[in-house]
């Protein structure tokens, strides 16, 4: 899967010119993303597929905010398939969000 690219476009709708409200919804996804990836990637080494569904389903609202369509529908698909112990496309989702601390470390 080709990575979508995130953007503000969505955070800048919500904060509407408030740039301090900007700022403060930028730096809550930037404390939360690393400590839900790590919590993910711990439940899935514990194979409890039914509790890293629940890391995706948390994340996945940080994927749209950021404006990642096609990741977004992946999590989507993703979150439903660790429902069903499977967790085969784990690195692609790694990547998702390595994609993701990527961009909010340039902001």
């Amino acid at each position: 899967m080709e990575l979508d690219k995130p953007n503000l476009s969505y955070i800048k709708e919500l904060a509407d010119g408030d740039a301090e409200f900007e700022a403060s919804l930028i730096a809550i996804l930037k404390k939360e993303l690393p400590k839900e990836k790590e919590a993910f990637i711990e439940s899935v080494r514990e194979k409890n597929y039914q509790n890293s569904a629940e890391h995706v389903h948390k994340i996945k609202h940080k994927i749209s905010i950021l404006g990642l369509e096609k990741s977004y529908n992946f999590a989507i698909a993703f979150e439903e398939e660790l429902k069903n112990d499977d967790p085969k496309r784990y690195d692609t989702f790694l990547s998702i969000l390595q994609n993701m601390e990527e961009f909010l470390m340039t902001i």
